[in-house]
């Protein structure tokens, strides 16, 4: 939409708030409104935010900073959604000098995806499968049902709620390609169809807010905690992608067995070969690391198959050689990841691969799982980090994810994670004091 037909819907709707949205290093939404007497200046110059107070961006004498809306993300939020009609508008984040704002994470993947097209492509498309649990409340993971994968009513309490939540998305033109109850008790699934990266990124953010927001409304807590009941599948982020270049997939290759091209397979490479690099911003909680353990469905074993689930990278056979849905799924990221940094260090690892040739070792289709430690060792199988700290000590010595996501945000991720890690470190747990009270 160009300007003027912003303002004139604003008009003709009668829409007396703009939200203008951004996320912090983490991910987070952050959000403040304007009314719409604002939103013509907003346009033009930005809007001024103090920096200071976000994590990850600006220190106390550099914190002047101007969002300035992106008119391809004028969004009205449905009446369904809180009661009231809402403009929504994500930004790029400037500075005083008027440039790009180095520790905006939509600005990182933008220059990740510039970096894409000097590589000769035009399109990075991903397709995010988000799973996510309803509690009764966010005190405690108190499920609403016993089902499982693909069970329906009456099982599946929450289908309303989702099927609502499918609604407002479409509503705002999000296309989703299907939902369904996942195999934990109280688990979901609502599938985004596969678009642009940033589009998608803006999207993923737009969704889990709806997902919560459609769930709040019946005193329901959703969330994306990665693992938040013991004993039963985490929820994750499974990443469909692809590269196109002038309409087509360059994933795609009719002559190989398995219809990847050597673009497609030198792009598994990197991602396999840098995966323990990237995993601090996949998986970027303490508490995803407790979802990637074996034995839950979620990959920790790093390898590549055409079918076998177990496998980190997954070559989906749904359609079997037919180009535009050639892909690659990434199965080791969760619904906690920044999908901007998330989407932007999944890319270079893989463009790293296409740019020095990496060769694809060869796929494990037998049950990772079921192998004993000689076996995998056989096969050269490696796995992933086993905690946040691990991770981070990777990532901090990766000079592919320095080059991804840009001094500052590589600094102040660090910075946050080491903190994140050292609160955990000296909280005194319950399962420490089951463990031990009693008897030391």
């Amino acid at each position: 939409m160009t300007k003027k037909e912003i303002l004139k819907r604003i008009e003709k709707e009668n829409i007396q708030f703009i939200k203008l949205c951004f996320v912090d290093i983490l991910g987070r939404l952050k959000a403040f409104a304007i009314t719409r007497r604002e939103l013509e200046h907003a346009l033009e110059e930005g809007m001024g935010f103090d920096g200071s107070s976000v994590e990850g961006f600006a220190r106390i004498y550099e914190s002047d900073l101007r969002l300035l809306p992106d008119l391809e993300t004028f969004n009205v939020l449905p009446i369904a959604f809180d009661g009231t009609k809402t403009a929504m508008m994500f930004g790029d984040i400037i500075t005083p000098e008027g440039k790009n704002y180095e520790g905006d994470t939509r600005y990182i993947l933008k220059k990740n995806l510039e970096e894409m097209n000097k590589a000769g492509f035009d399109r990075f498309m991903v397709g995010p499968e988000l799973e996510y649990f309803y509690f009764s409340s966010s005190d405690k993971p108190q499920i609403l049902d016993e089902g499982g994968y693909f069970d329906s009513v009456p099982v599946d309490e929450a289908n309303d709620l989702r099927r609502e939540t499918i609604l407002v998305l479409e509503e705002m033109g999000i296309s989703v390609e299907y939902s369904h109850h996942e195999a934990a008790p109280s688990q979901h699934e609502i599938d985004l169809r596969y678009d642009d990266a940033l589009k998608m990124a803006d999207k993923v953010i737009l969704y889990k807010l709806v997902v919560k927001q459609i769930a709040a409304k019946r005193n329901i807590y959703a969330s994306f905690m990665p693992k938040p009941i013991n004993g039963f599948n985490g929820s994750g982020m499974h990443v469909h992608q692809s590269l196109f270049s002038k309409g087509k997939n360059m994933f795609f290759d009719g002559k190989d067995e398995n219809y990847l091209s050597k673009t497609a397979k030198a792009y598994s490479a990197g991602i396999l070969k840098h995966v323990r690099e990237i995993c601090a911003v996949t998986n970027q909680w303490v508490n995803s690391y407790k979802r990637l353990v074996p034995g839950y469905e979620a990959p920790v074993y790093i390898a590549w198959a055409r079918r076998n689930r177990s496998a980190l990278v997954r070559i989906p056979q749904s359609i079997v050689g037919y180009e535009k849905s050639t892909r690659i799924e990434a199965r080791f990221p969760d619904p906690g990841a920044n999908p901007y940094l998330a989407f932007s260090v999944m890319l270079k690892a893989g463009l790293e691969g296409i740019k020095k040739g990496y060769e694809l070792p060869k796929s494990v289709e037998a049950d990772i799982y079921e192998m004993n430690e000689i076996e995998r060792k056989a096969k050269s199988i490696n796995t992933l980090p086993g905690s946040l700290l691990e991770a981070v000590e990777e990532f901090s010595k990766s000079r592919i994810m320095r080059e991804a996501l840009g001094e500052h945000v590589f600094s102040k991720f660090i910075e946050n994670k080491k903190i994140e890690w050292d609160n955990y470190r000296i909280t005194v747990t319950d399962y420490e004091l089951k463990r031990y009270l009693s008897f030391l």
